[in-house]
C-alpha cells in the first residue's frame, strides 16, 4: 500500500477528525480533504486546528476549525452541531485524539494522570460515538474509525494506562458494531502503525519515558511507518471497501488485497477480535 490512493473519491462526504491539530490526526484530516471530503478538524489547540484548516483551504479543500475538549460532553456536542450546520451531516468520524503517559509501574504513577489518559483515549471516542450515531442511524449510513493500538492486544510493562485504554477502545468498537448490525453504519478499531509524532517525541523525551521505555526508539527505527501511509490506510477504510468487517480490529500491516479477499473467512473464523483463550482444556 502506497502513501496515497488517488482512486478514492470522497466528494460529497463530511468527515470529522478528533486530534486533528497535529500528528496522525492532521495527516488524516489532510488526506480526507485531498480525497474530496469536507473536513472538520477538532482538537484542544485553537492555533493548531486553524493551521490545519488553513492548509486544507490553501490546497483547494474545505475545512472547519473546531477547538474543543474531546472529554467534555458539551464541547463535543457543540462541535458536532456546528459541523452539521456548516458542512452538512457527518458521514465519517475518525477518533484520533490520544495520550500515552504516564509511564512506570502502575502502583507508582500518578492516579489522576492515569485516569486522564483513560478519559482521552476512551471517554472521548465514547462521547463522540454517542453524539454522532443517532444522526448516522437516521440517515442509514456512516462510518466511525477509532484509532486504537496493537498495544491494546498485548501486555506492555510500564504503559498500563495506554494499554488498558486501547484494549477497551478496541472492545468498544466491536460492541458498537454488534449493536449497529444491519443499520448501514460501520465501526472499526485500527492499529495505525508506530509513527514518530510530536506526541511520541514529547512522551519519549521525558525522564519517565527514557527510564521505563528505552526500547521505543528502536521500535520506531525498525518498525515505524509514516503519517502518510497511516492516512492511506484510513482512506481505504473510509472508502467503504471493508464495511463487511465492521467491528474488527484492522492492522495497517495487513495485506489489503488479501484482507478484502478473505472477508468471509475472517468473519466465519471470528478473527481480528479480542477473545480470551481458555487457560486449560474444556470438555
Amino acid at each position: 500500500m502506497g502513501d496515497g490512493d488517488e482512486s478514492i473519491d470522497l466528494r460529497g462526504q463530511v468527515a470529522l477528525v478528533t486530534g486533528g491539530g497535529r500528528g496522525l490526526g492532521r495527516a488524516y484530516a489532510q488526506a480526507l480533504a485531498r480525497a474530496g471530503a469536507r473536513v472538520a478538524v477538532f482538537a484542544r489547540s485553537a492555533d493548531e486546528v486553524r493551521e490545519v484548516a488553513d492548509a486544507i483551504h490553501d490546497a483547494g479543500g474545505h475545512a472547519l476549525a473546531l477547538p474543543g475538549d474531546t472529554t467534555d460532553r458539551a464541547s463535543v456536542e457543540a462541535a458536532y452541531a456546528r459541523t452539521a450546520s456548516e458542512l452538512g451531516p457527518l458521514d465519517l468520524l475518525v477518533c484520533a485524539a490520544g495520550a500515552a503517559p504516564p509511564f512506570g509501574p502502575a502502583w507508582e504513577v500518578d492516579a489522576d494522570a492515569w485516569w486522564r489518559t483513560l478519559e482521552i483515549n476512551l471517554r472521548g471516542p465514547q462521547l463522540w460515538s454517542r453524539t454522532v450515531l443517532p444522526h448516522m442511524l437516521a440517515r442509514g449510513r456512516g462510518r466511525i474509525i477509532h484509532v486504537s493500538s496493537g498495544a491494546g492486544n498485548a501486555v506492555v510493562p510500564h504503559m498500563s494506562a495506554y494499554v488498558v485504554s486501547k484494549a477497551a477502545l478496541t472492545r468498544l468498537a466491536e460492541q458498537l458494531a454488534a449493536e449497529l448490525r444491519g443499520t448501514g453504519v460501520s465501526v472499526f478499531a485500527i492499529e495505525p502503525g508506530t509513527v514518530r509524532t510530536s506526541m511520541t517525541e514529547s512522551a519519549m523525551g521525558t525522564d519517565e519515558g527514557r527510564r521505563w521505555l528505552p526500547w521505543f526508539e528502536g521500535l520506531l527505527r525498525t518498525q515505524g511507518t509514516t503519517p502518510e501511509k497511516s492516512a492511506a490506510f484510513v482512506l481505504r477504510i473510509a472508502s467503504g471497501a471493508v464495511d463487511a468487517l465492521s467491528g474488527r480490529f484492522l492492522n495497517i500491516r495487513s495485506d489489503w488485497d488479501r484482507l478484502v479477499r478473505q472477508t468471509d473467512d475472517i468473519l466465519q473464523e471470528d478473527r481480528a477480535v479480542l477473545r480470551l483463550r481458555p487457560p486449560f482444556p474444556t470438555a
